[in-house]
């Protein structure tokens, strides 16, 4: 009797364990995150990416990194494809706080992309904006 109740306590655990987890990384695993002070010296320096703003339109045309396609998060699994078709390329996504541009970076390795990083918010941008 006392070693069913372990394992049953040891099944608990590990769910409880198992549901903490997947509330912290919910869908796959994380894109690498690279803080935006990072992206601006090796954009500067020239680096061939691929910047994608994962925002909406509206939020794209009041101020975006130089260069950033659009391609708001909630059209990735359909848009990316054919945005997106080298599966190698270094690929940089961003939003306005982080938590959009998280959930694009997952979403994008789990339909095979390679080289994915997370920027996270906008907000931490120290270099120009076009404005559209």
């Amino acid at each position: 009797m006392d070693q069913l109740l372990s394992l049953a306590a040891l099944i608990v655990c590990a769910v409880v364990l198992l549901s903490l987890y997947n509330r912290r990384f919910p869908g796959g695993p994380r894109a690498p995150r690279l803080s935006m002070e990072e992206a601006r010296q090796a954009l500067d320096g020239g680096a061939a990416v691929t910047v994608v703003d994962v925002r909406t339109q509206e939020e794209f045309d009041g101020g975006h990194i130089p260069g950033a396609r659009l391609l708001p998060v909630d059209t990735i699994a359909s848009a990316a494809p054919e945005a997106l078709p080298d599966l190698q390329a270094e690929i940089w996504v961003y939003c306005q706080s982080g938590r959009r541009s998280a959930a694009a970076g997952r979403a994008l390795l789990a339909m095979g992309y390679q080289q994915v990083r997370d920027l996270g918010g906008i907000g931490g941008w120290t270099g120009p904006l076009v404005r559209e």
